[in-house]
């Protein structure tokens, strides 16, 4: 990479090194003559402009500032116990100890070198993902930081320093490039609309002024963004000629680094990485199944991961292979190694919500946090009588086309409209109510695409980026049956909790619940399911009828 790095600058400097060569030929008499003078001036016209053409290159490299990863910092005077921890591993492992710790919301843990924020040669980051400290213990947890820390010890080569300084640049560059170009055609397709700046209207009186002025200002910016797409050119072409030489490079260090902590709490290496799988697959379940919902609803989870903790032991009494799991509960988890845990908590929650979904960086009236005791109420309980709601919204348009429904909204009206109308108006409700739950999702992406970028500060150099969400795994489109299902079962819930006693509630695995008796009832979707399958109301009454639902009773609907 480095001798990429020095192959640019010779290619740069060759047409300065060829007018010296001729200059140097002239004064000695080596050659002469009326040609060579156009030689000479071709050459050193040759060799400002490419010295000019690589200095502005190299500016826009040098200022372009990689974006750094959205994490929550922790200073050491709110986690004293955990930089010990570290400082301690750097000792036994002999290398340079990291100049900060920072907790990020997902299951990986790295070294992030930030020095070009301040410009000076300081030891890396210690990212740390935020499930780890709860779910793990803290010998776990210090066998699994003992590999990253060994690479500071790399990190702190002046080669490999310099190797990654330069390939940062590039790939900064190169977003800077795209950035502006990306500008560019927007303000393309907002001056479409505008008049010319030829036309009478636009050089009448003092819009004359306003509109040279105005040219001018394209004009310097039309030779900026040339210089930031050649620039961003010439960053893609280095950058695709070291990126095999980058990757040997990462793997030699990551190699080295492996070797180094193989002394340190090799024997419970293993079961540190096994803890990884888990607390990465109960963190995935956390979101998509819990977390999710309230941050559809404008409602963020408060304590993440302390959420992960009870998910992954409900997960150890579910499944036979993780019984020997919550033994492990007993020992000294590593949030302890922070002061306050439920701040830090909070904090990496709320940066989860902004990363997976986007939202403000504040909480306001539409955008609160809640804590799990009151998930049921203001999450579960909201998300039923919203779909319920939206059910017979839909139901009363096709009943009474010209205005609104006079029924009362009852699981009974439900039960007999699927029975009498057939499966061709079940098609059609369910085709409605699929409109609108694609409309809505519509609308949010527009807000958020309105919103634009959400994670400020990470590429505050010249058109540098910023971070937006990046959004949960993509999941198949749900069916209209599906959708049917889903807003029936949120129907017979709201009935339950109205007419029944029952409760909604929380599953850290599968998310809202319904409780009767204290008791999740799972087996509810499955009757409604058959009634929107087969159109057989029968299970569903007699589930009801167990459990003391009036199907006849209006349900409270928002």
């Amino acid at each position: 990479m480095l001798r990429i790095r020095g192959a640019a600058l010779a290619l740069a400097l060759l047409p300065a090194a060829g007018a010296v060569i001729v200059f140097a030929a002239e004064t000695t008499g080596r050659v002469g003559g009326p040609g060579w003078a156009g030689v000479r001036v071709a050459l050193c016209c040759a060799a400002v402009l490419a010295l000019a053409t690589a200095a502005g290159v190299a500016a826009v490299i040098a200022r372009s500032r990689p974006a750094v990863s959205p994490t929550v910092p922790v200073e050491e005077s709110a986690a004293a116990d955990l930089y010990e921890l570290v400082r301690d591993l750097a000792e036994r492992l002999e290398v340079p100890v990291p100049s900060a710790v920072a907790l990020t919301p997902d299951c990986d843990s790295w070294l992030e070198d930030r020095s070009h924020r301040t410009r000076e040669r300081v030891p890396p980051v210690l990212v740390i993902g935020s499930p780890f400290l709860w779910w793990m213990r803290v010998a776990e947890l210090r066998a699994l930081l003992a590999p990253v820390v060994a690479g500071t010890g790399p990190s702190a080569h002046p080669d490999i320093a310099a190797a990654r300084r330069f390939v940062r640049g590039l790939d900064a560059a190169v977003a800077v490039a795209d950035k502006a170009q990306a500008r560019r055609e927007g303000e393309a397709q907002a001056r479409a609309g505008e008049p010319h700046p030829g036309s009478h209207t636009a050089l009448a009186g003092s819009g004359k002024a306003t509109a040279l002025a105005g040219t001018a200002a394209r004009a310097r910016g039309a030779v900026h963004r040339a210089l930031l797409r050649f620039a961003g050119f010439c960053a893609r072409l280095m950058l695709r000629a070291c990126a095999q030489h980058a990757a040997e490079m990462e793997r030699g260090v990551a190699a080295a680094a492996a070797s180094r902590a193989q002394g340190v709490d090799h024997a419970l290496r293993t079961a540190a990485q096994e803890q990884v799988g888990l607390a990465y697959a109960g963190w995935d379940r956390l979101l998509t199944r819990v977390a999710l919902p309230a941050w559809r609803i404008g409602r963020w989870p408060a304590r993440l991961d302390a959420g992960v903790v009870s998910a992954l032991t409900e997960l150890s009494h579910r499944d036979r292979l993780a019984e020997g799991f919550t033994s492990r509960l007993g020992e000294r988890p590593a949030c302890d190694l922070l002061d306050e845990p439920g701040a830090v908590d909070e904090a990496v929650s709320l940066l989860a919500a902004r990363l997976f979904h986007g939202g403000p960086a504040e909480a306001g009236p539409d955008w609160a946090p809640v804590d799990w005791q009151a998930y049921p109420e203001e999450v579960v309980d909201r998300i039923w009588r919203a779909r319920a709601a939206r059910l017979f919204t839909h139901l009363d348009a096709l009943d009474r086309p010209g205005g609104p429904a006079e029924a009362a909204a009852t699981p009974v009206r439900i039960l007999e409209w699927l029975a009498e109308g057939g499966a061709d108006r079940t098609e059609e409700l369910a085709a409605r109510i699929g409109a609108a739950v694609a409309r809505e999702s519509a609308r949010e992406s527009r807000e958020e695409a309105l919103v634009g970028p959400l994670i400020p500060g990470v590429g505050d150099g010249p058109g540098g980026s910023a971070v937006t969400p990046m959004g949960l795994p993509l999941q198949a489109p749900r069916t209209g049956r599906e959708l049917m299902t889903e807003h029936i079962t949120a129907v017979i819930c709201c009935a339950a909790v109205d007419t029944a006693g029952a409760a909604p509630g929380l599953d850290w695995l599968d998310g809202p619940a319904l409780l009767v008796d204290g008791v999740s009832r799972a087996d509810l979707t499955g009757h409604v399911l058959g009634l929107v399958e087969e159109g057989d109301s029968r299970p569903l009454r007699d589930w009801m009828a167990a459990v003391g639902v009036r199907p006849d009773k209006p349900v409270r609907l928002v």
